[in-house]
């Protein structure tokens, strides 16, 4: 008999995504004001914020599947919500620069949390056959996610400053939110929709849902038979390089925007990223029926091709190409990280748990990745601290050529 499969945990694990991509992705959005209102004066300052919530994933990802055995499921996800409450409160009641790296740090920790214990959670709730399906389905939900959250910003922002009247959360918000640092409102709803998660783990009835021992976060024998296989740190690099492909064009897509061609980073820009995530989860879509069709390997190098030549189109093109280029690279990057981190577990025999830490301390290239960016721009300008990502992509597309998976996943063509 087959393993039993729990597919209302899988919804549930999609309203997870939704939540994390929405607080996750917005830091691109508010780069531009963060420059303005605090007065930075390096790019590379401004990189320091999402590379503070992205080191949280190298801090936390190996201790929280430990944690998942120790403390189980339930009790990782209400400190995987608790933590990005506490640090969402804390930068809305001080909104300062100091600040909002050290909640930053405090998000990407919960964040970090969230997603070492769901990535499992659906390889186990749907099936390991299935696993690319489902984790390709949850970037859907992410890309749809961070489609929305910066049309939230732009309206809350415009509401705030006068130019759209006051929404009831608006009118709420205005309340607790300084007049000067409008967008700090942001903030408090993050706080009121963490609150909610919080309740909802704490009364959801999850069903008796035991991992096997291959599935199992095992003790520090697991992470030292691991680490004595070479494709361990070859897909942990895959994971690096694909967060820090993602977060390192993401970041910059306003300043660029406002840089290059002289566009509002509050209306056009932040339109721009929403686009940017909204094809991310249409590319989700036909990545589900691509999945179904192909091999994930060749999948995963066409993907790679279109990204490079949309990403080229954007920074080298005039004002429409970029505004035309950059959602493109979302759409061409959708698959990505699903793709890479089912071939990565369905790469080892045993100790997938383990595994998944690993793989999710890989997400550390969400802070290099801008960094990286940043650092360069301020040395030779945006547009050429962006081509950096070219090296990154190229690395996933060797993915798709020497991958060689025990569990191929199921497709009608080879």
């Amino acid at each position: 008999m087959g393993k039993k499969h729990y597919y209302g945990i899988v919804a549930v694990i999609m309203v997870f995504w939704f939540v994390i991509s929405f607080i996750t992705n917005i830091i691109g959005p508010l780069i531009p004001d963060i420059i303005d209102n605090f007065h930075l004066s390096h790019l590379a300052l401004a990189a320091f914020i999402p590379t503070s919530f992205f080191l949280a994933y190298a801090v936390i990802s190996i201790p929280a599947g430990i944690m998942i055995e120790k403390f189980g499921q339930k009790a990782v996800l209400l400190a995987g919500f608790t933590l990005p409450l506490l640090g969402s409160l804390l930068f809305a009641f001080i909104p300062t620069f100091t600040v909002i790296l050290i909640s930053s740090f405090t998000i990407g920790l919960g964040m970090a949390m969230l997603q070492t214990v769901i990535n499992p959670m659906t390889r186990v709730a749907g099936g390991e056959e299935n696993f690319a399906f489902f984790s390709v389905m949850g970037q859907l939900v992410f890309g749809a996610a961070s489609f929305v959250s910066p049309l939230v910003y732009s309206s809350l922002v415009q509401q705030l400053t006068g130019q759209k009247a006051l929404s009831p959360v608006g009118g709420i918000l205005s309340r607790f939110t300084p007049e000067s640092l409008p967008w700090v409102s942001l903030y408090w709803l993050f706080a009121g929709i963490l609150i909610l998660m919080v309740v909802v783990t704490i009364f959801i009835k999850f069903p008796e849902m035991e991992l096997q021992d291959d599935e199992k976060s095992g003790g520090i024998a697991s992470y030292k038979e691991l680490l004595q296989n070479k494709y361990v740190y070859l897909f942990f690099l895959g994971i690096l390089c694909y967060t820090a492909t993602e977060q390192g064009v993401a970041n910059w897509i306003s300043k660029f925007l406002m840089d290059y061609h002289s566009l509002d980073p509050q209306t056009t820009g932040a339109s721009v990223v929403g686009q940017f995530w909204g094809l991310m989860s249409i590319g989700c879509i036909v990545g589900l029926v691509a999945l179904r069709l192909w091999d994930s390997k060749k999948v995963l190098r066409v993907a790679c091709v279109l990204a490079l030549a949309a990403l080229l189109t954007a920074l080298l093109g005039n004002a429409k190409m970029a505004l035309i280029g950059f959602p493109a690279f979302g759409f061409s990057i959708s698959v990505m990280y699903s793709i890479v981190f089912s071939l990565a577990l369905n790469s080892v025999s045993k100790h997938h748990g383990s595994f998944a830490g690993i793989l999710c301390t890989g997400i550390v290239g969400g802070a290099l990745g801008p960094l990286v960016v940043g650092w360069l721009s301020d040395l030779m300008g945006l547009r050429f601290g962006m081509m950096f990502v070219c090296l990154t992509v190229a690395y996933i597309f060797s993915i798709g050529i020497w991958a060689k998976p025990l569990v191929e996943n199921k497709h009608k063509f080879d």
